[in-house]
């Protein structure tokens, strides 16, 4: 299990970004009610279990290859975008129009067939493990995100840095305790960073730099639309791709994509509506 250490000093890098952010901000501005680092319970405790969700969360994205391939799972993770819009609207009690609703499905459907190729009917092939898995994904991923925002938003003037520290902090011990548990005996034979190169380095500080954009959206504005700019992601590194790689536009791709921007549009009208 050495493969999910370098993916676990995300976390890491994500903390020292947030406390950094801050050392700069008490610098200029000083220590305030709205950007001091408390150790209060209430203020604390609310962030181990997002942690723990996103942890599992990621787990089960390597688990899952065991029993599907990487063509069927690009397929089943858009699953989750059905289960944000809807947990979104039972735990956060933000109403979607019909609009909307609409959008998100053809979001869905965008993205299911931007990514499908000739090997893609193997998804249908998924044993019943891998569809278990899946769905669980879909559920956690939406669950943490939705409760990331709940819990971000609830006190609206606190610093998003010292949030994401406390988030991250927690991150940190729940994969410090995975890495105990499953890699300890290939860290202490082959180190923390056995496997590491130049390309993993730049993974990792990519993610997590994401993960911290990540954080600033559903702080300034919401899971929905974290969950569109994914998609869009999609479609503009696929076009990147075309100058840098070669990459080919399929039919499937260019339907796909014709989809997502109609969903896009649709998703912003809707709004009005709501």
């Amino acid at each position: 299990m050495v493969v999910l250490v370098p993916w676990r000093s995300v976390e890491t890098l994500k903390c020292a970004f947030s406390l950094a952010a801050l050392v700069r901000i008490w610098r200029r501005e000083g220590v305030t009610e709205d950007n001091k680092l408390s150790t209060s319970f209430d203020e604390v405790s609310v962030y181990p279990i997002p942690a723990a969700l996103y942890l599992i969360k990621n787990l089960l994205q390597y688990y899952i290859f065991a029993y599907v391939d990487a063509p069927a799972y690009q397929i089943l993770k858009n699953m989750n975008l059905i289960s944000t819009g809807v947990l979104y609207r039972i735990i956060l009690k933000r109403k979607l129009s019909e609009i909307q609703w609409a959008a998100f499905i053809l979001l869905c459907a965008g993205c299911t067939t931007a990514q499908l190729d000739s090997s893609s009917d193997r998804v249908l092939q998924t044993p019943v493990q891998g569809w278990i898995m899946a769905i669980v994904m879909a559920l956690l991923s939406g669950f943490a995100g939705v409760y990331t925002e709940a819990i971000i938003k609830k006190r609206p003037s606190r610093n998003i840095n010292v949030q994401n520290f406390w988030l991250y902090i927690f991150g940190m011990a729940f994969n410090a305790i995975a890495i105990f548990t499953q890699d300890f005996d290939a860290v202490i034979n082959k180190g923390f960073f056995h496997g590491y190169s130049l390309i993993t380095t730049f993974m990792i500080l990519n993610h997590a730099l994401s993960g911290i954009a990540v954080s600033m959206v559903m702080k300034y504005a919401d899971n929905i639309v974290k969950v569109y700019s994914t998609s869009v992601a999609m479609l503009l590194t696929a076009f990147v791709s075309i100058f840098l790689f070669g990459f080919h536009v399929s039919l499937a791709f260019f339907l796909g994509s014709t989809v997502i921007s109609v969903s896009v549009y649709l998703h912003s009208i809707g709004k009005s509506l709501r």
